[in-house]
């Protein structure tokens, strides 16, 4: 069972009808225990740091989470999701995150004289720099849809998995360790391209190399 963990900040609608687009079939739910017995999990994420996390731990998801991490479930967490694996975000006048991966999440800094418009928002490729079995029929600077004003300044290049560039700036754009992979951008909203990132979680076994 592929479960969606629903805390109140997610994108749900849109990320369970792609999945079932694929022919998988998705449990929304809060319900701690089912996420527990899920198979593999699905962390989305809309808005912001602050009221994410407090949602988040509120609803009693964040030892769940670390639990089906460590078990090696295959773990697939987008945009707020993805920002909230690291240790803080600057959002919100600061907020701790969950601590799983190293690094942080800090906000675009363009010059007014710039004109680069934040949020991020549109469509951008992506650069592997790592090969990973998520990325199967993916193609090199594929692109994908984003929207968000926060980025992952990553505590250390193992967890990068996928750069973009934006306004000249490059940040982490996929990140991830074995059984966790993250996306800045959103793959429910990315076309063709980002079904085939979803059918590839579906087939994954959580193991990065051969």
């Amino acid at each position: 069972m592929l479960a969606i963990i629903d805390y109140g900040a997610g994108n749900l609608t849109s990320v369970k009808l792609a999945f079932e687009r694929i022919g998988a079939s998705v449990l929304v739910t809060s319900d701690p225990a089912k996420i527990s017995a899920a198979d593999r999990v699905v962390f989305p994420g809309v808005g912001s740091a602050g009221s994410g996390m407090n949602e988040f731990s509120k609803r009693g998801f964040k030892e769940v989470f670390r639990d089906a991490v460590a078990q090696g479930k295959p773990v697939l967490a987008i945009c707020l999701g993805m920002q909230m694996l690291f240790e803080r975000s600057a959002e919100d006048g600061g907020v701790a995150g969950l601590g799983i991966l190293p690094g942080t999440v800090e906000a675009f800094n363009f010059s007014a004289e710039s004109r680069i418009k934040i949020p991020h928002m549109g469509w951008n490729s992506v650069h592997f720099n790592q090969q990973h079995p998520m990325m199967k029929g993916i193609r090199q600077d594929d692109a994908f849809y984003f929207v968000h004003s926060y980025f992952v300044a990553a505590g250390t290049p193992a967890v990068t998995i996928g750069l973009t560039e934006y306004g000249g700036f490059k940040f982490t754009s996929i990140s991830g360790q074995r059984n966790l992979f993250a996306t800045q951008f959103h793959p429910e909203r990315s076309g063709a391209v980002g079904l085939q990132l979803l059918e590839n979680f579906l087939s994954w076994d959580g193991q990065v190399c051969c």
